[in-house]
């Protein structure tokens, strides 16, 4: 295999193994409890976050921290009701929280703007402490993740999390939850130790072609991140999944040897997913379980392992992790490009 095309050789890989020094530095940020406190002013009945690609799926995971931590109602907005149709919703009432790992996403930005227009709240997230996303908001929240060269986001990723966690965490005035963040790096740290196990395992994935993700609860945004960096740097068709959209339809799709990625670490979501998991157990599909369950990763054909003890609203800055670690073992297995997957390049402009 070409040197370049090696994990250990790669821009990905280092930056993956970044992680657990990239959310400690970020937890040690004092900008989040600024940010809540104007939040807690300005007192609003809903949040609506504006996103792409993985900053989208970074959104998903905030609509479960701020429902359940904060009982706030969260929107995903549609940036192109701003930009292609220039109709703007009305923002009254909301606050609006533009997430992005350049800070360049001219239709997220168009959103902020909006908002901004009428009188609406709005924070940035961003790594890019100049961009124009950041400069057009009322407040930013700064990733402090470093430069990120690899074309698959994944250190800015995680860090969209855990600051969607920080920021809840301030708003919830919880210290249980702060207790829990200063964990996540030795979990993260943990999560690391299964590559090995992952790169010798991924030959068994040199032909696939196809597969589904599945996670539930906080893990829905996990499932889509996971399934968009299988695709991204696979070249698979990776679809994600809740569990319960899954029965509604997209069963019938499984058959012998059929490849299932599910992400099922401990909590409310766990009950769900094992009786998923044994329906798909004998239906003969081909399981990865992501898990720190022994039940869950007995179910498997390739069990991955996940640090005990994760609190499940901070799973999902953990279990991605393990994803990130199989979608590059995969690639390289495949031949592909780690740093550069083709037709990518590191910012893409929607309009």
């Amino acid at each position: 295999m070409n040197d370049a095309l090696q994990p250990a050789n790669s821009i990905l890989e280092r930056e993956i193994r970044q992680q657990p020094e990239v959310i400690a530095r970020l937890i040690a940020q004092p900008q989040f409890a600024q940010v809540a406190a104007a939040l807690r002013a300005a007192d609003p009945r809903y949040i609506v976050l504006a996103a792409r690609g993985s900053s989208d799926n970074a959104a998903r995971y905030a609509q479960y921290l701020f429902g359940i931590h904060l009982g706030l109602p969260v929107a995903l907005a549609a940036p192109s009701i701003s930009t292609l149709y220039q109709s703007p919703p009305r923002y009254r009432n909301a606050a609006v929280i533009g997430v992005s790992q350049s800070g360049q996403a001219t239709d997220v930005l168009q959103v902020l703007r909006d908002a901004a227009a009428q009188g609406a709240l709005t924070i940035a997230i961003t790594n890019a402490p100049d961009s124009p996303m950041a400069q057009q908001a009322d407040y930013h929240l700064a990733l402090h993740a470093g430069l990120e060269r690899s074309i698959a986001a994944t250190k800015t990723y995680t860090a969209q999390l855990a600051a969607f966690a920080l920021l809840t965490a301030h708003l919830a005035e919880n210290s249980g939850l702060f207790d829990d963040l200063r964990r996540l790096p030795t979990f993260i740290a943990h999560a690391l130790e299964i590559a090995p196990v992952l790169a010798a395992r991924a030959e068994r994935f040199r032909f696939m072609s196809h597969c589904v993700v599945l996670g539930r609860g906080y893990n829905y945004a996990t499932a889509f991140e996971i399934a968009l960096k299988i695709k991204e740097l696979t070249y698979v068709i990776a679809e994600p999944y809740s569990s319960a959209d899954f029965r509604h339809g997209p069963k019938a799709m499984i058959e012998e040897d059929f490849p299932v990625i599910a992400i099922m670490p401990d909590g409310a979501a766990l009950p769900d997913m094992l009786a998923l998991v044994r329906d798909l157990r004998e239906r003969r599909a081909d399981l990865t379980v992501i898990s720190a369950n022994r039940t869950a990763l007995e179910a498997a054909h390739l069990p991955v392992p996940m640090p005990q003890g994760v609190p499940e609203w901070l799973s999902p800055i953990v279990a991605v992790v393990a994803g990130q670690l199989l979608a590059l073992h995969i690639a390289a297995v495949k031949g592909n490009a780690l740093d550069a997957p083709r037709s990518l390049t590191k910012i893409t402009q929607t309009r």
